[in-house]
């Protein structure tokens, strides 16, 4: 029973990401270099959030249980805080890549572009959080004990699995749109983004109740995706175009005024 938790629960929270890297990364090295580049910049949002956190419970009342909660709350500010700086640390990193394959390529056009690179380290942002938010509990999953035998929720890793794979996707989402709001200098774009990050984070806090928090971080995710999809040039024409699958004629003319006919001997 463990084991088809574990399983069922790590395809819930990763399935969605996994086919992701499978059919749109895994095949262009330049995506899979961008991918793991943004893991190591979240992981260094994340070191920097864990010694803030770290020092400001040792340095305060370790009795008080208000306090500790608050400074929980502040942690998980913080950290979305630094996620998010991160991730623009990210963007002109990217921003001047870009700009050096351009310029050392054949066509003056770069082999990548930002939107896919926005893509690739959102999705890279959102794998490696998924994991660190989920790994423990997938690991407890698998036993020994029952979730709920005590009066607990019995829903608890499936919940987080959800909640995971919304992560995922959300942080993919945010960083199709805050690429472009770099690059088009929208910073209501920017503070949107933010602020639904940390509507995001605060809503897990109404854990173990879990349709409090579930069901509007859901919400945001399906808000943010069609968000993110328009800004990515999406359109519904070509929601219709790709179920369809048709393919447009080639309304290209040839010319064939250059071509000579062989003489005859």
């Amino acid at each position: 029973m463990g084991a088809a938790v574990f399983f069922g629960c790590a395809g819930i929270a990763f399935g969605p990401a996994f086919a992701l890297v499978l059919f749109t990364v895994a095949a262009e090295p330049l995506r899979v270099i961008v991918l793991v580049a943004g893991a190591f910049f979240w992981l260094v949002s994340l070191l920097l959030a864990s010694l803030i956190w770290f020092v400001s419970v040792h340095l305060s009342d370790r009795e008080d249980a208000k306090l500790q909660y608050g400074l929980l709350i502040f942690g998980a500010a913080v950290s979305v805080l630094l996620q998010e700086a991160f991730r623009f640390a990210y963007f002109k990193l990217l921003k001047k890549a870009d700009e050096g394959l351009a310029m050392i390529s054949e066509d003056g056009r770069s082999p990548i572009s930002l939107r896919q690179m926005a893509y690739v380290s959102g999705l890279s942002f959102g794998i490696i959080s998924g994991v660190f938010s989920v790994i423990n509990i997938l690991a407890d999953s698998i036993g020994p004990g029952i979730v709920g035998i005590h009066g607990d929720s019995p829903y608890y890793f499936i919940t987080s699995a959800f909640l995971t794979m919304a992560l995922v996707l959300l942080h993919t989402f945010w960083g199709v749109i805050f690429f472009d709001a770099c690059e088009k200098r929208r910073y209501w774009c920017l503070g949107l983004v933010v602020a639904s990050h940390l509507l995001t984070s605060g809503l897990t806090f109404l854990n173990p109740r879990y349709e409090a928090s579930l069901v509007p971080i859901f919400i945001i995710t399906l808000c943010t995706g069609l968000w993110a999809f328009v800004t990515a040039g999406g359109s519904f024409h070509n929601i219709l175009k790709c179920l369809s699958c048709k393919q447009e004629d080639d309304s290209r003319v040839m010319m064939y005024s250059a071509l000579q006919v062989p003489f005859e001997d």
